[in-house]
This record gives structure tokens, C-alpha cells and sequence, in this order.
């Protein structure tokens, strides 16, 4: 039967993805923010598949603690549906992403469009900068940055390897860093076709002011981010854990 429902899901959240990405062809004529709304509510659409087909729903926590302007949202990144449960909950974020992913068809042209931040990682030191260059615009604009400092979706126990991109971040920008820990790695996993029913928490921790050194921040992120995260896995897997409300 999972398998059955996650077959179900897959083909559904893959038929909606290419209808969505073909409809918007014309917000690519219009402001940025088009985009961005319309990923916002294709994002919520997939959610809603999730929970109908599979049986996962989403609980937030810590909303309390969303940057309303311009800030820097770190993640945990355990699976594909760390996109959907961040893009609608923030006002006006902006991804840290991979320069390869611009190049797919269509998402890549949306993607520049609504100014995600492409990172060549080819070019070392110069890919910093200038990541840091359209960081500072951004959140002069008022919009959240969001980068997930481990550079790639980690499975649920995983040893943590924080990239220094996180760190060079929050120096240049000067603003407060918003940590987020999640356990959606235990019902989205990573390369696996079958999903779990279940509830995915996702944690807005308190805000790291800005004025540590880079080292001190790092070690400060990484500490509150992963206690959170075994914290969240550790009660998902409880047998007596109560599946939440939807957050979505």
C-alpha cells in the first residue's frame, strides 16, 4: 500500500509540476514577484497532493520567529520537500542555489527570473563574492535569503558537513540568521520512490543577531540546527507521537 500511494503521488506531483511550469510561461513578461507567487502556491499544491495521497502533513513551529524583511534563513536539508514546506511560509525569499539547476529548462528561466542566486561553485573565491554581491541587494529589497549550509540533502543521522558559504553570508550581510530544523528526510527521503505517512515538523529557531566571528557562527549554527533535528527525528520516530495538525 505505501508504495501504491507514493506511486500515486510521484506521478501526480510530476503531471502538476510540468502544467504549472507550462501555464506561467507568461509571468516570465512580468515582475519578478509573479513568479514567486505562483512557485508559492504550486509549492501548497504539492503539499496538499502529499497529505491526500500519502498521508503527511506539515506542522511548523516557531513561526514566531519569521523574518518579515530582509534577513538569512539557514536549513537543514534532508529532502525534496524542504522547498515546499520554506517557499510559502516566507514573504519574499531567495534561494542560494546550484548554477547547474538554471540550466533546466523552464525552472531555470524562472528561477533567474524571480532572482534566485545562482552559485558557480567552479569559480571559487569569485562565486563567494558574487554571491554575497546579489545577497546584499536582495536584502537591501527587503527579501529573505535562504541557503542550506550543508549544500545538499543529508539523510536523518547523517554526519553534518557545514559549508563556510553560510558563514561568508552572514559577515557580508550583517543581518540576523533565522536557523531551521526539520525532520522531512524520515517521510520524503532522499533517492528512495517510497514515501512514509506521517508529520513533517519544521522549526523556525530563534535568530542569530549579527557580530559573531565567522568560526563562532558557524559552530553557533551548526550546534542549534542539528540539536533541533535529532530532537524533531528523535519524537517522530516515537510509536506514541500524535500526527499533528496540518500547518499547511
Amino acid at each position: 500500500m505505501p508504495a501504491l500511494r507514493s506511486g500515486l503521488f510521484n506521478l501526480l506531483f510530476y503531471v502538476n509540476t510540468i502544467l504549472w511550469l507550462v501555464a506561467i510561461v507568461p509571468t516570465l513578461l512580468m515582475p519578478p514577484r509573479a513568479i514567486l507567487r505562483v512557485a508559492q502556491a504550486w509549492a501548497r499544491v504539492s503539499l496538499w497532493l502529499l497529505r491526500v495521497t500519502v498521508g503527511t502533513v506539515v506542522e511548523y513551529r516557531g513561526l514566531e520567529n519569521l523574518p518579515r524583511g530582509g534577513a538569512l534563513v539557514a536549513s537543514k536539508h534532508q529532502s525534496f520537500a524542504d522547498i515546499h514546506v520554506l517557499l510559502p511560509r516566507l514573504p519574499d525569499p531567495t534561494f542560494i542555489l546550484k548554477r547547474e539547476l538554471t540550466l533546466i529548462p523552464l525552472f531555470g528561466a524562472f528561477a533567474l527570473k524571480a532572482g534566485m542566486i545562482p552559485v558557480d561553485r567552479k569559480k571559487g573565491a569569485g562565486a563567494v563574492a558574487d554571491m554575497n554581491r546579489r545577497a546584499a541587494d536582495a536584502v537591501r529589497a527587503g527579501r529573505q535569503i535562504l541557503i542550506y549550509p550543508e549544500g545538499t540533502r543529508r539523510s536523518p543521522g547523517a554526519e553534518p558537513a557545514y559549508k563556510s558559504g553560510v558563514a561568508h553570508l552572514y559577515r557580508s550581510l550583517g543581518v540576523a540568521c533565522v536557523p531551521v530544523a526539520l525532520n522531512s528526510g524520515l517521510f520524503w527521503p532522499r533517492r528512495r520512490f517510497v514515501l512514509t505517512r506521517g508529520t513533517i515538523i519544521v522549526e523556525f529557531l530563534p535568530p542569530i543577531l549579527p557580530g559573531l566571528d565567522r568560526a563562532a557562527f558557524l559552530a553557533l549554527l551548526q550546534e542549534r540546527i542539528e540539536i533541533a533535528t535529532s530532537r524533531l527525528v528523535a519524537e517522530a520516530r516515537d510509536p506514541r507521537r500524535y500526527d499533528g495538525p496540518e500547518g499547511i
